[in-house]
């Protein structure tokens, strides 16, 4: 799809996201050539017409007909859902609980389902995804996932945290580490990659609008990953890559969602097979986009300033001087998720502009 040269008349706003505490300054859409659906592919092929925004751009699905969007209380879908109501068992059982402070759900430490990795093995129920009312969730969400905006489905319990939800982390990140467990987190790893290739075979077969995939499992803390890159090389990319051919064999683009600084894992994500990856801002995604950028697309935050208090044109300079050095055809990139409060209606038009100037040059 050939991308036109920028026009003034773009600037037109169409229609607007009301401010949140999610996004304080709201989100203005412009007068844009393609579609959202047609854009975001686009970017996700490395080949953008302006600066992708990622998931605000998007519609999030993630039915409750999969039990981890209840347990996680994180269900977007046709039928409003009550954050409050959520909790309750996951699809092997493990109870979660939501905790309204933080607007999450955890699995209540200190009584592990399993204290080591071959004792999981012996006592894991696998779930019974064939007896989940995909037909009927299908109806529900035909309208739903209707239209011109990217519908990416998140997942919302990877592969090392599916081990702290059965393990608790210390004795999920010991298995991890201890040669003798090794073999049976890898066997373990291994069915679950199995269950997961079939529950998103069935989402495809069901809900056949999903555009892209977003998939969750955090490696790291504040300051450090927790394992290091060879670890996780062994251990967990394999079966990831298992996921991404998937998606990839399926016209399918995947997302990784990561937490913690980890910047030394990165090689690891681009041999994992994920699309993209837009980190915490505890990583220098600058230093990352210079280092990885032409593999993977990465999720580049603004230099930043303070949104209440810098002039108008300030904010437009920080705008194209962003666009100048992380938008450029030959390797793009998108705007971080974490950096939703840097979008004033001044930067959020100037970045538009310039990232359309330079991306069709």
């Amino acid at each position: 799809m050939s991308i036109p040269k920028f026009d003034p008349k773009e600037l037109e706003v169409v229609r607007e996201i009301p401010p949140s505490p999610f996004m304080p300054h709201g989100l203005k859409f412009f007068n844009q050539p393609f579609t959202q659906k047609e854009h975001t592919k686009m970017a996700m092929q490395r080949k953008p017409a302006w600066q992708m925004l990622g998931s605000v751009e998007c519609r999030t699905f993630t039915p409750r007909i999969i039990p981890d969007n209840v347990a996680r209380a994180f269900v977007f879908e046709a039928k409003p859902f009550d954050p409050m109501k959520g909790g309750g068992p996951d699809m092997f059982g493990i109870e979660w609980e939501y905790v309204p402070q933080v607007g999450g759900s955890m699995v209540r430490p200190g009584k592990p389902f399993a204290h080591d990795a071959e004792e999981l093995l012996k006592k894991v129920v696998w779930p019974d995804i064939d007896a989940w009312d995909w037909e009927g969730s299908a109806r529900e969400n035909e309208e739903f996932l209707k239209g011109d905006t990217y519908n990416v489905a998140w997942f919302q319990t990877g592969f090392y945290e599916r081990l702290i939800a059965f393990m608790d982390f210390e004795n999920a990140i010991l298995a991890i580490f201890d040669e003798d467990q090794q073999p049976y987190v890898h066997e373990f790893f291994d069915q679950l990659t199995d269950l997961y290739i079939r529950i998103f075979d069935k989402m495809l077969t069901y809900f056949p609008q999903i555009d892209g995939f977003y998939f969750h499992d955090d490696w790291g803390s504040q300051k450090e990953t927790f394992f290091s890159p060879d670890v996780v090389e062994e251990m967990i990319v394999p079966y990831m890559k298992r996921v991404t051919d998937f998606f990839h064999s399926r016209g399918r683009f995947a997302e990784l969602h990561s937490c913690g600084q980890l910047m030394k894992q990165v090689p690891n994500m681009i041999k994992a097979g994920w699309d993209a990856w837009g980190g915490q801002a505890m990583n220098d995604t600058h230093k990352i986009y210079e280092l990885y950028g032409d593999k993977i697309l990465v999720g580049v935050l603004p230099e930043p300033f303070d949104p209440e208090t810098t002039p108008e044109e300030e904010q437009r300079r920080i705008a194209r001087e962003y666009a100048d050095k992380f938008c450029r055809p030959e390797k793009p990139s998108f705007f971080n998720f974490n950096g939703l409060k840097y979008l004033t209606p001044a930067f959020r038009e100037e970045l538009y502009k310039q990232s359309r100037i330079n991306y069709s040059k």
